[in-house]
C-alpha cells in the first residue's frame, strides 16, 4: 500500500463570513446527466459501479450492527449463563466501544494516507474470527468474553471510520446525501436485525451461543465483495474538478485545524449525546421489556432461566421500521428545507433529538401499565432520533476538507462514544444496581432500578439538542470555507500566523486580521 502523502504543508482553518447560499452549486458539478458523466470521467469508476460499490458497503455496515446487537437481543440468556449482575452485562457494550473508540484514530490516520479497501478487509477478516471464537467460552470465563467484545472493536474501527470518505470520493451534492442515507439505513436496520437474528437463531437452536455464530459466516461474504467489487476512488478528485494530488498536511496540523472547525466540534457533541441514548436504549430496552412484563405479573420466568425472546424480537422489528423511516424522512426534509435554509441540517437534527425526548420518557413511564403504549412511544421516539443519522456524516463532509475526513470521522467517533455509548450502557447498569442494594430482589424492583436509570437518557438528549441548535450558528461558514479551499480559492496560512488570505484583484493576498473590519 503506497503513500499518498503530498509535500508537508502546516495549516490552519480559515474562518469566513457566511455567504449567499442562493447561488450554492452553481460552480460545482452540474447535477443531471451530465454531471454524473463528469464524475465518472474525474474518479474513473461508472454510476453503476459506484452504485454497487455503495451496495457493498452498506451491506459490511449492515452486518457491524447486526453482531453489536445481537447481545443485547440474548441479555438475559448471557446472564444466567454466565450469573452476572447488571452491571457487569453493561460492561459488554462498554467494552466494545471502548476498544472501537480508541482504535478509530489510528484507522483515521491510516485511511487518509492508505488504501482503504485493503484496510477495511484487513479489520473485517479479524473481527469475524473473533466473533466466531466467543461463541465457544465456557460459563467460568466471563472475562475471556469481555476480552474478545473488546477485539471485535478492531473491525468496526477500520469500517466505520473509511466507509463514508469512500462514498464522498464517489458523489457530490443531493446524490451524496441520498448515497449517505443508504449507507445509514444499516444503523438501525442492522441494529434491528440483532434483535430479531439472536432471538430467533437462539429460539431455533434452543442455545443463544448459535446466535453469535451468523455474522462471521457473514463476514467472509462481505470480504470477498470488498475485494471484487470496491475499487479505490482518488480522494476529493470530485471536488476539486481535477485529477491534481491534494495538499496533505500532519496529523498535528489536521487536529489543530479539526479543534478550530466550529461546526465539526459541536456536531460531533450532539451526536454524542446521540450515541448516549441509543447505545443505552439499544442494550437494556429488551430486558426492560421482559422485566416490565414480569413486574406486571403477565410474563412468568421461564424454569430454565431463559428470557423470552418476544421482546427481543418486537424491539427488533420496530427498530428497522423506524430506522428506515427516520433517516429516509429526515434526509428528505433536510434536502427540501435547505432550499430556504441554508441552516437545515443541523436544525433538523435539533428538532429530531429533542422531539424524542418526551416520547423516550413516557416510553419508560407507562411501561408496567402498557406495553402496548410503551411500543408505541417508542416506534415515535426511535423515528424521531433516526432523523440525523445521515445528516451528520453529511455535515461532517461537507465541512471537513477531503484529506482530513477519516480523520475527522474518526475523532467524532472517539468523542461520541468516549462520551456517549461507551460509558451509557455500564453507567444505566450502576445505577439499576444502586437503586437495587438495600432493597428486596423482587420482579418489582428490578423492574423500578431500571426503568428509574433509563430516565437519564432524556436528560441527556435535551443537552444534545442543544449543541445542534448551537451548529446551526456556524455552519454557513464552515461549509463555505471548506469550499472554496477545495476550490483552490483560498489557502490555509501556516501555523502560527495571525492572517487570513483575502481575495483582492483577483489574486489572493495575505493581509493581518487586525486590518480586515468585521
Amino acid at each position: 500500500m503506497a503513500s499518498q502523502r503530498q509535500p508537508y504543508m502546516d495549516t490552519a482553518p480559515i474562518l469566513t463570513q457566511a455567504d449567499d447560499t442562493e447561488e450554492e452549486g452553481k460552480d460545482g458539478l452540474q447535477t443531471g446527466h451530465e454531471g454524473e458523466e463528469e464524475v465518472q470521467t474525474l474518479t474513473g469508476i461508472s454510476s453503476t459501479r459506484a452504485g454497487f460499490i455503495v451496495g457493498v458497503l452498506c451491506f459490511v455496515n449492515l452486518l457491524n450492527y447486526m453482531d453489536r446487537f445481537t447481545v443485547a437481543g440474548v441479555l438475559p440468556d448471557i446472564e444466567a449463563f454466565f450469573t452476572i449482575d447488571d452491571s457487569k452485562s453493561g460492561l459488554l457494550q462498554t467494552v466494545f466501544i471502548s476498544s472501537y473508540m480508541v482504535l478509530a484514530p489510528i484507522f483515521g490516520y491510516l485511511g487518509d494516507r492508505y488504501n482503504r479497501k485493503y484496510l477495511m478487509c484487513i479489520g473485517i477478516t479479524f473481527w469475524s474470527i473473533v466473533t466466531l471464537g466467543s461463541s465457544y467460552i465456557p460459563k467460568e470465563m466471563f472475562w475471556l468474553l469481555l476480552l474478545t467484545r473488546g477485539m471485535v472493536g478492531v473491525g468496526e474501527a477500520s469500517y466505520s471510520t473509511i466507509a463514508p470518505t469512500i462514498i464522498a470520493d464517489l458523489f457530490v451534492g443531493d446524490r451524496r446525501s441520498r448515497m449517505l442515507s443508504i449507507f445509514y439505513f444499516a444503523i438501525p436496520v442492522g441494529s434491528g436485525l440483532g434483535y430479531i437474528v439472536g432471538s430467533k437463531v437462539k429460539d431455533v437452536a434452543d442455545d443463544w451461543h448459535w446466535a453469535l455464530r451468523v455474522t462471521p459466516a457473514l463476514g467472509a461474504l462481505a470480504v470477498i465483495l470488498l475485494i471484487t467489487v470496491v475499487r479505490e476512488p482518488p480522494r476529493g478528485t470530485v471536488e476539486t474538478h481535477s485529477d491534481a494530488p491534494l495538499q496533505y498536511t500532519s496529523w498535528a496540523a489536521d487536529l489543530r485545524a479539526l479543534s478550530r472547525n466550529h461546526s465539526f466540534i459541536l456536531s460531533s457533541l450532539g451526536f454524542t449525546a446521540v450515541a448516549f441514548v441509543t447505545g443505552s436504549l439499544a442494550l437494556w430496552t429488551p430486558t426492560f421489556l421482559y422485566r416490565s412484563r414480569l413486574a406486571a405479573g403477565t410474563l412468568q420466568p421461564s424454569p430454565s432461566g431463559h428470557a423470552s425472546d418476544s421482546d427481543s424480537l418486537t424491539f427488533g422489528v420496530i427498530t428497522c421500521v423506524t430506522g428506515v423511516l427516520g433517516v429516509s424522512a429526515g434526509v428528505e426534509i433536510s434536502r427540501r428545507w435547505r432550499r430556504t435554509n441554508p441552516r437545515a441540517d443541523p436544525l433538523v437534527c435539533a428538532t429530531g433529538l429533542l422531539g424524542s425526548v418526551p416520547f423516550l420518557f413516557l416510553a419508560v413511564v407507562t411501561a408496567k401499565q402498557s406495553i402496548v403504549a410503551t411500543y408505541v412511544f417508542i416506534f415515535i421516539g426511535e423515528t424521531l432520533l433516526s432523523l440525523n443519522w445521515a445528516i451528520v456524516a453529511d455535515i461532517l463532509l461537507y465541512v471537513v476538507i477531503p484529506t482530513r475526513r477519516s480523520t475527522a470521522e474518526a475523532f467524532q467517533i472517539l468523542l461520541s462514544h468516549l462520551l456517549g455509548d461507551a460509558g451509557s450502557p455500564y453507567l444505566i447498569g450502576l445505577i439499576s444496581d444502586r437503586i437495587q442494594d438495600d432493597r428486596p430482589q423482587t420482579f418489582l424492583s428490578q423492574f423500578r432500578s431500571l426503568e428509574y436509570a433509563l430516565m437519564v437518557c432524556a436528560f441527556v438528549g435535551v443537552i444534545g439538542g442543544g449543541f445542534f441548535l448551537a451548529t446551526a450558528c456556524f455552519i454557513q461558514a464552515d461549509r463555505k470555507r471548506t469550499e472554496l479551499y477545495v476550490q483552490g480559492q483560498f489557502h490555509e496560512s501556516p501555523e502560527g500566523e495571525d492572517r487570513i488570505v483575502v481575495p483582492q484583484g483577483g489574486r489572493p493576498t495575505k493581509v493581518p486580521v487586525s486590518s480586515v473590519l468585521i
